[in-house]
């Protein structure tokens, strides 16, 4: 083979070597967008914006947060599905839409457990239980006997029909014997500022959306849906102190499409576990009443095919379906 062969072979050899792993020590070259499937204001919501700009000042491209409603997440969540495997288009959502979805919608546009690549668990957010300053109950037990007294008069408002606050207040209402009517609406904020303004009674929904709520007396906390009281709401008794072994939450997670090189998934695991790891960020959670829970991708799928399991017994009991 002549000089002129071998340096072609070489430079060749080199460019093929050095493509391999491009995308991975390239990325992020340009703009990233995190689709919320939810109105702005909800958990999903603040926590994208909240890690946004970590994220563009650890790699200098800007994050938008974009809102993309509709279908209690499955309109946002089916956008990232199809979108390209390229880690520019990232999901922040609630996982239990994403697990609980499937036993609620007959035809659902995506598949949770195969059409995304996990990449990390973000946070848990115990769900508040809270009525209107107007409902005349100070806790659980008060609640659960004004609603015997008054069966069917309390309007639950949840932010969708088969979202983990609803189902929160049917597996309540399932344990107590409780009725109430459930008012679906596009998003967990939507649903606390109908309760805000007296057009709504009660909700479960997401601590880091509602607390601040509750802490400006705008809404009435009877109890939080964590196994433990939370230390930045020592004020508010857990729903387990009354019903033994009740517990739900909103669990809060980071996926791509499917498809989407390791690499890429392992250096926003690796960014965004930092991030939640930093002082600001566990200061701004816990003040919230809500803690990060970041771990492997494989550990967000597994949860994410739990979590429907678990869900499908509680839909079909209840007979939920989408409106």
């Amino acid at each position: 083979m002549n000089r002129v062969a071998v340096a072609l072979v070489t430079a060749l050899a080199t460019m093929l070597l050095a493509a391999l792993p491009a995308r991975g020590q390239q990325y992020p070259n340009k703009p990233i967008r995190i689709i919320v499937p939810f109105a702005a204001g909800g958990t999903s919501d603040i926590l994208a914006r909240a890690i946004g700009p970590h994220l563009t000042l650890a790699w200098g491209q800007p994050v938008i947060v974009e809102n993309r409603t509709g279908a209690n997440g499955n309109v946002g969540a089916d956008f990232v599905a199809k979108s390209a495997p390229d880690g520019y288009t990232l999901l922040l959502s609630d996982v239990g839409a994403l697990s609980i979805n499937p036993s609620v919608y007959p035809d659902m546009p995506f598949d949770p457990a195969k059409d995304f690549s996990p990449i990390v668990m973000v946070s848990y957010s115990p769900h508040v239980l809270a009525v209107h300053p107007s409902v005349p109950v100070n806790n659980v037990k008060e609640l659960i006997a004004y609603a015997y007294a008054n069966p069917g008069k309390l309007n639950f408002a949840n932010s969708g029909t088969g979202g983990a606050p609803h189902l929160a207040g049917v597996e309540f209402a399932a344990r107590t014997g409780v009725q109430w009517t459930y008012i679906p609406y596009k998003g967990g904020s939507a649903a606390v500022l109908d309760v805000v303004a007296g057009n709504a009674n009660v909700l479960f929904n997401g601590m880091l959306a509602t607390y601040p709520s509750v802490k400006g007396g705008r809404l009435k906390g009877l109890a939080v849906s964590s196994a433990q009281r939370v230390p930045s709401a020592p004020e508010l008794p857990t729903v387990a102190e009354t019903l033994p072994g009740f517990e739900t939450g909103s669990y809060q997670g980071l996926l791509a499409a499917t498809g989407t090189p390791r690499e890429i998934v392992t250096k926003l695991n690796a960014e965004v576990t930092r991030i939640l790891n930093t002082g600001d960020m566990k200061e701004f959670l816990a003040k919230q009443g809500t803690e990060g829970r970041a771990g492997t991708p494989e550990a967000l799928g597994t949860f994410i095919v739990n979590e429907k399991a678990r869900w499908a017994k509680v839909v079909k009991e209840a007979g939920v379906k989408a409106d």
